[in-house]
């Protein structure tokens, strides 16, 4: 079983994957940020340290991904990540542009070739107002310059990349707005239920290619 957890910034992804992994006696994998040298200079100025960015954060998550996943579907144990590698072709497409954009799509193309697909994405919902007060009240000092008009921008484009997702991979979606998954155990247990939920109804994918277009 390999479940990806996704959404937008702020959103509670790694904190649900943490909460998860003893309820579906999992193995996590995290998405590094702090290793990105580019990122706190991004949201100081997102059009200068773009590139940069993608490009780092591209070629990390196909390693990490690209040796952790094959392991631990080998050891036909379960896996969930607090991210997709699909996602990435998202933040390219919105940060961006031009020849930067047409190289970004080439490598993340030959790349996602070798990326397994997950049994399950779940997908994470919730106003940007609530994405801002997440952030804000978690304080990460690269987050601290965060604009609300880039999360907005943010939020609107993993609602349109969900509502139109046909690549092979069943997607759940949980609105966070309306459950605390944190502080209640009855809301974990809610979302533990949807989630196995649709694992059963689900046929694995796990062994496909993520064929990714960010278009």
């Amino acid at each position: 079983m390999y479940i990806s957890i996704e959404g937008v910034i702020g959103v509670g992804k790694t904190t649900l994957a943490r909460l998860l992994q003893d309820r579906f006696d999992a193995q996590v994998l995290l998405e590094v940020f702090e290793e990105n040298p580019f990122l706190a200079n991004f949201y100081e100025d997102r059009e200068r340290y773009a590139f940069q960015t993608q490009m780092f954060f591209l070629l990390s998550r196909y390693h990490q991904q690209r040796e952790s996943i094959p392991a631990a579907l080998k050891a036909s144990a379960s896996l969930i990540s607090d991210y997709t590698f699909a996602k990435d072709a998202l933040f390219a497409g919105i940060n961006l542009q031009g020849d930067e954009l047409e190289m970004y799509e080439r490598v993340h193309e030959a790349l996602a070739e070798k990326i397994p697909l997950p049994d399950l994405i779940v997908y994470l919902r919730a106003d940007t107002e609530v994405l801002m007060h997440r952030i804000a009240k978690r304080d990460r000092p690269y987050e601290r310059n965060m604009q609300q008009d880039y999360i907005a921008t943010l939020n609107e484009a993993y609602e349109d990349f969900f509502d139109d997702f046909n690549r092979g991979v069943p997607v759940l979606s949980i609105d966070s707005n309306t459950i605390d998954f944190v502080s209640s155990p009855d809301d974990l247990d809610v979302v533990v239920k949807r989630i196995a939920q649709a694992l059963e109804e689900t046929p694995r994918q796990a062994t496909l290619p993520l064929d990714v277009n960010p278009g």
